[in-house]
């Protein structure tokens, strides 16, 4: 444990910004999955309104920092392609 001050509150700092970069990831993760079931269900509707609501999830998480541009690209691209893929 440190003994600093300072260094204490960069613990508890870090700790708090973990948290909430986590909670981030975990509605990413959620809305991708639901995605992927609308998907996998065929149904066309609702993986399209799906993906829009990832597609905001993950702009947001690209915008705080929790994802970096190019990941999150890949992510949208990937979501989208599945999608697309429904005929």
């Amino acid at each position: 444990m440190a003994n600093i001050k300072s260094a204490k509150k960069r613990i508890l700092v870090n700790e708090t910004k973990a948290a909430r970069n986590k909670a981030i990831r975990s509605k990413v993760k959620t809305a991708c999955k639901k995605v992927e079931a609308a998907v996998t269900a065929k149904d066309k509707a609702a993986a399209q309104a799906n993906l829009l609501a990832a597609t905001s999830e993950i702009d947001k998480a690209c915008t705080k920092g929790v994802y970096h541009k190019n990941t999150a690209s890949r992510k949208i691209s990937r979501l989208a392609k599945m999608v697309n893929g429904l005929a």
